[in-house]
């Protein structure tokens, strides 16, 4: 972040409100030393505050974070570190303390957030019915109505129109590689989450297959494009029709869009080894003709190259007991061979998904 927006008259207000007294004097200037000598980078430039309270003369020392690489790129990433180094820095001996953490507001005013124990988000209302709905009739009837068909096509125009937006920043993309592994939402938190048993060979394999993958990915920089992030049917409000509103975009707003894709084809498959034990019928066709329309639509080739980390993704959620506790074991093992089987392929057929869960 620019030491703009930390101008005298800005400080203080601030520090007024941060001790409840009167400031003045507010002298601003960067804080020479090691972070800015031979260190070659820093996550921010520290700013020295001299100013004076109810006339007696106090120091501090304001710190941001500057955006970039290293988990750095979004406000909330930034966001994330000040409040955590606000709430540790007193209780490790002989740390410097922290007085507040604050904000900056878009007018510039700077916000005091030192009491805050949790942040919170306020959100629209939106009308409709979740897309979950359609597929738990279907899993009971297995007859797809044009309708069922058409919210699927709708679906899929989206995902192909939202992806035709290309992200700036490579490393953003070498980030949602990495973050496919290591986030705690993702492939190694999930796995966490499992209980301790006979699925932990099963998945200590995917783990280190979806490593390999990562080497395979994290390259391909020219693929970052805008996503959605956590697009499954319990994320998507139908009203009448093809009228729908996404919720809940997850990660951050650049990534892979196979991500999208993955996410909302395999609940195709999912429901499917629910109803019947593999994939077949109108679940069959709504899986492949979504992948059909989504290649023709995108032009993305590449597509089937790099979907398998993500199909073993979310394959690992809905082979988890915590997510799905009802779940057969037979069917659980249907899904997590799946997963195995897609990360052993060099390219993601739709045409053999059965033959993948070993259906």
């Amino acid at each position: 972040m620019s030491p703009a927006p930390f101008s005298p008259a800005a400080l203080e207000r601030y520090l007024g409100a941060v001790h409840g007294g009167r400031v003045t004097n507010v002298r601003v200037a960067p804080l020479a030393g090691g972070r800015q000598g031979d260190k070659g980078y820093g996550y921010g430039i520290p700013l020295r505050l001299d100013y004076e309270l109810e006339g007696a003369p106090r120091r501090a020392v304001l710190e941001s974070v500057r955006p970039g690489p290293f988990g750095h790129e979004h406000m909330a990433d930034r966001a994330q570190l000040m409040l955590w180094a606000h709430d540790a820095f007193g209780r490790l001996p002989r740390h410097v303390a922290s007085l507040d953490v604050g904000a900056v507001r878009r007018g510039g005013a700077l916000v005091p957030l030192g009491d805050a124990e949790e942040l919170f988000m306020l959100a629209q209302f939106v009308e409709g019915r979740e897309y979950a709905d359609d597929l738990i009739r279907l899993r009971a009837s297995g007859a797809a109505g044009e309708a069922d068909f058409a919210r699927a096509d709708a679906l899929c125009d989206y995902l192909a129109e939202i992806h035709r937006a290309p992200g700036a920043d490579p490393g953003l993309y070498a980030r949602r590689i990495r973050e496919l592994l290591g986030h705690g939402e993702c492939i190694f938190g999930v796995v966490d989450s499992y209980p301790a048993g006979a699925l932990d060979a099963a998945l200590q394999e995917i783990e280190r297959r979806c490593l390999a993958w990562r080497w395979k990915l994290k390259t391909r920089t020219q693929r970052l494009r805008q996503v959605h992030g956590d697009f499954h049917p319990w994320n998507i409000l139908f009203r009448e029709g093809t009228d729908f509103t996404a919720l809940d975009r997850s990660r951050g707003e650049w990534g892979e869009a196979a991500d999208d894709v993955c996410c909302l084809t395999l609940n195709y498959l999912f429901f499917s080894l629910q109803r019947s034990g593999r994939l077949e019928g109108d679940f069959e066709r709504l899986f492949r003709g979504f992948w059909e329309r989504y290649l023709e639509r995108s032009g993305d080739a590449e597509l089937v190259e790099v979907a398998a980390p993500f199909f073993a993704f979310r394959a690992l959620v809905m082979a988890n007991p915590v997510w799905y506790p009802a779940l057969e074991p037979a069917l659980r093992g249907k899904i997590l061979r799946f997963a195995s089987s897609v990360l052993d392929a060099p390219r993601f057929e739709p045409a053999r998904a059965n033959a993948y869960c070993g259906a």
